[in-house]
Formats: C-alpha cells, structure tokens, sequence
C-alpha cells in the first residue's frame, strides 16, 4: 500500500480540487473544518470524488500537477470514472 495519494474533492459549488496526501480521513476533515487549501475554504463543505496511490512524495507530485493542467472536461471524466 502507498504513503501517498492524489486526490480530487468536490466543493459545495461544484468545482474540484485536486491535492496530495498521506491520511486522505484526516486531509478531507481538515478541510471540512476550514483549515485546509485556502481555495476550498470559501466552498465548504468538500467530499472525496477520486483518489489514486502515488509510488512516492515526488510521483505524486508529479501527477497532481497533471491533473491540474488538464481541462475541466477531463478532471469530471476522471472523477466519474
């Protein structure tokens, strides 16, 4: 099993966020107690929509910044699936 995961939460207003982390539970309580990305502060509250293991700290890095520079289009078909 990886230490690491990339992740993906839907926000109240329907936008996504995509992060990494080590604890997804404890990331996505963070988040809901408005402590976690400032850009997800405003948007609460957040749920899980897609998580994938990483193989270290720097391939998830790596893929999140992927993720990120793909269009919406691709980050919803990614979340359904």
């Amino acid at each position: 099993m990886s230490e690491w995961h990339v992740y993906i939460l839907r926000c109240a207003d329907g936008t996504l966020y995509t992060g990494i982390a080590t604890d997804l539970t404890a990331r996505l309580a963070i988040h809901n107690a408005g402590k976690g990305a400032k850009y997800t502060r405003g948007r609460l509250p957040v749920e899980l929509a897609y998580q994938e293991e990483a193989e270290s700290h720097s391939a998830a890095l790596k893929r999140e910044h992927a993720i990120k520079r793909l269009p919406t289009v691709e980050k919803r078909r990614l979340v359904v699936g």
